[in-house]
């Protein structure tokens, strides 16, 4: 054998009770699972350790990145072995010559990654999806990866300038879209991701192309994973909010309608949503009355808040839009911050307001400028992040229960906390899954038998966010941590690997067992943690993205290959395109 895992806690991903036994990998693939096996070229000593399938993240947007970047961080060191791009119905193909920029902005005011790094970064060695493809595939990754077709890429392909919100496909454009479908799917595509929710808009304030797109048009892109009997269905929807609880459930008939027409899975995006709260479960109710009537479907859900990081250096945070900070935005950090620590400008500014973010050429969504205008209200779920972060926090350690205690404004608490470790420090603002000041809600989601393990959005939000590190959170907080509505830990591991495995209809991974591919990872639970999010500039371009740390992870194997060892890439790039079944 080429490679033996000795002595570990073997948690093979099927939910069963974990044993302790060796692992033995010959030609990327196990070769033999049990106590004692005899000695390999190489040994990882895995006492102490438990021993898991790689971790199978079923929504990331590496779209870009992967055409550029070997190292698709920073899930690759959170246990990430396979990640499925594509998500939400925005990409980079299929895209004519003309439309490339159109496609930058539009990734670039969706998932908050800078045009500048886009347009240096990508090298376009493609037009067609299967191009697109093969042209990841050319270069070997630190992990695997598979793709789905994006509704939006494939409308403007398809339609051009006509792609716009409320303009209707034609037969040709509808033809042209299910062709283009159709070979991406025979090539090995994942299938089919469509993104309807006001949040998402392009940098000039648009809505994307695909938004409102009907019934005729999605039920005939759909039928072809049907004729094909191929991939599944990934759908983010806001289920029309904005137009009051009425239209949640014509909505869900399109979802439905999707579904049936396809004949494949379909998952739902789901969390608690700002301005109705309690949306989450009726989406649950109609996914448990969908599958109840002989549909394949699931909800995908987050371990914890889905928010924004704030800082000074970040792409976002409470004074971007205040007068006197836009006269100082461009400076660099230090001197921003010896500007704002002068009393007189503090005085200024605090006394100000904020004007407009989001719209024309920015990448801050309209979301922004509602909580800008309450500040105050804000700041009862704005907290330090901290060197050791906590993403549950109690509401008495905001910024508002702190200038409750200091007899302060909660706007000066804020100012002040982000000049800490001069202009570095960061603030954690939980908007989703947080209503309650709590993570209770969540731990309902996640112990649903239809919840898939997902909305990670790895590679997407770069200035924002880094959910990249969510398997590391659910096996630390909901595993070890928490004290109630806690996972086990066969239950965890089966929700990170072969129940997403599963739902992608990835066959070979997801499971340690004699034929499987050698995907895995050897964690030290007791002393796995995350440290605090960097903002790092390694994006073509000089662009920046926060990168998070995790320590705990002893190796992580790709086709039986150790792709990372304490925390750290090595040198292989084992990872390949995987071509769907």
């Amino acid at each position: 054998m080429d490679l033996v895992i000795k002595g570990g806690l073997v948690v093979d991903g099927t939910g069963g009770d974990p044993v302790h036994a060796d692992v033995g990998i010959a030609g990327g693939i196990i070769a033999a699972v049990g106590k004692n096996l005899s000695p390999a070229k190489r040994e990882i000593d895995a006492r102490g350790c438990v021993v898991t399938p790689g971790f199978v993240d079923i929504h990331t947007h590496y779209d870009g990145q992967a055409s550029w970047d070997s190292d698709l961080l920073p899930s690759s060191v959170h246990g990430v072995t396979t990640a499925v791009m594509g998500s939400c119905g925005v990409g980079f193909a299929p895209a004519r010559p003309a439309d490339r920029d159109r496609i930058i902005a539009l990734m670039e005011g969706v998932e908050d990654i800078p045009g500048a790094a886009l347009a240096e970064g990508l090298n376009w060695r493609w037009e067609t999806f299967v191009q697109y493809m093969d042209a990841l595939d050319a270069t070997p990754h630190a992990i695997d990866f598979a793709c789905h077709v994006p509704h939006d890429a494939l409308r403007v392909y398809a339609m051009g300038d006509r792609a716009a919100v409320g303009q209707v496909a034609s037969a040709d454009d509808l033809a042209v879209m299910r062709g283009e479908l159709r070979s991406a799917l025979e090539a090995g595509a994942a299938g089919f991701s469509t993104g309807r929710t006001d949040n998402h808009r392009a940098t000039d304030g648009s809505e994307t192309p695909a938004a409102d797109a009907g019934k005729r048009e999605l039920e005939a892109l759909v039928r072809v994973l049907g004729e094909v009997d191929r991939g599944v269905l990934q759908i983010v929807s806001d289920f029309d909010m904005a137009l009051g609880p009425h239209a949640f459930d014509s909505e869900f008939d399109l979802v439905d309608a999707m579904c049936a027409a396809s004949g494949r899975g379909v998952s739902i995006s789901m969390l608690q949503r700002v301005g109705d709260v309690e949306q989450w479960r009726r989406i649950l109710a109609r996914t448990e009355r969908a599958v109840a009537a002989g549909h394949r479907m699931r909800v995908q859900t987050a371990p914890r808040g889905i928010g924004v990081i704030l800082g000074l250096e970040a792409t976002f945070h409470p004074f971007i839009g205040f007068p006197s900070y836009k006269v100082v935005s461009h400076l660099p950090l230090a001197e921003r911050v010896a500007h704002l620590r002068n009393p007189e400008v503090r005085d200024r500014l605090l006394s100000e307001t904020s004007e407009p973010v989001a719209g024309d050429g920015s990448p801050i969504p309209p979301l922004a400028d509602q909580l800008l205008a309450k500040l105050d209200f804000v700041s009862m779920s704005l907290f330090r992040l901290g060197q050791e972060p906590n993403y549950e926090p109690d509401r008495q350690t905001s910024m508002y229960g702190e200038a409750l205690r200091k007899g302060k404004r909660p706007l000066e608490i804020v100012y002040d906390a982000l000049l800490e470790l001069d202009g570095h420090a960061l603030l954690y603002f939980p908007i989703y899954n947080y209503a309650s000041g709590n993570l209770d809600a969540v731990a309902e989601m996640l112990h649903h038998p239809l919840a898939l393990f997902g909305l990670s959005d790895g590679g997407a939000h770069v200035g924002t966010i880094c959910d990249a590190s969510f398997p590391t959170f659910l096996l630390t907080h909901w595993v070890r941590d928490r004290a109630e509505g806690r996972l086990s830990l066969p239950r965890a591991v089966h929700m990170l690997t072969s129940a997403n495995a599963a739902w992608m209809g990835f066959r070979d991974r997801g499971e340690i067992a004699v034929g499987k591919k050698a995907d895995l990872n050897v964690i030290n639970l007791d002393e796995l943690e995350l440290r605090s999010p960097r903002l790092v500039r390694d994006l073509p371009a000089g662009g920046k993205r926060f990168l998070q740390d995790a320590r705990g992870y002893r190796a992580t194997l790709v086709s039986g290959q150790v792709i990372a060892e304490n925390g750290s890439l090595t040198s292989v790039r084992p990872g390949r395109l995987v071509r769907c079944p």
